[in-house]
């Protein structure tokens, strides 16, 4: 079992940064790949970024490529996601979750955070 806490979200301006961060406890976090997911109100939840066990590989949804920054620091068990450049179509509620596989699909990850709201006013 991994357990996941979110933390970060709040309000922002547009052109404004935040960063997320994602905690771990439970089984060995370094193990698995890592991922940030969102949810609009009326949307489904979508991909975000995706990193690999190891951080070498990563993966980004092109309407966050360039602005957003998945990172991973495997010693503190804890997943980040750095948000530049922020719009208020970013706006969601931001999950983390992790599995086994390194994927784009929300049902390849076994284990997901509560969520953190990020809202970005115009």
């Amino acid at each position: 079992q991994v357990q996941l806490v979110e933390s970060g979200g709040g309000l922002v301006q547009a052109g404004g940064s935040l960063r997320l961060s994602c905690a771990a406890s439970g089984r060995t976090f370094s193990s698995y790949a890592g991922a940030w997911f969102r949810q609009s109100p009326g949307k489904e939840r979508e991909f975000v970024a995706a990193i690999r066990w190891s951080g070498g590989y990563t993966d980004y949804a092109d309407s966050v490529k360039g602005r957003f920054t998945i990172a991973r620091d495997n010693a503190k068990n804890t997943l980040y996601l750095q948000m530049n450049s922020l719009k208020p179509e970013d706006t969601a509620v931001y999950y983390c979750a992790t599995g086994d596989l390194y994927s784009r699909r929300s049902g390849e990850y076994e284990y997901w955070g509560q969520g953190t709201q990020v809202t970005v006013s115009s």
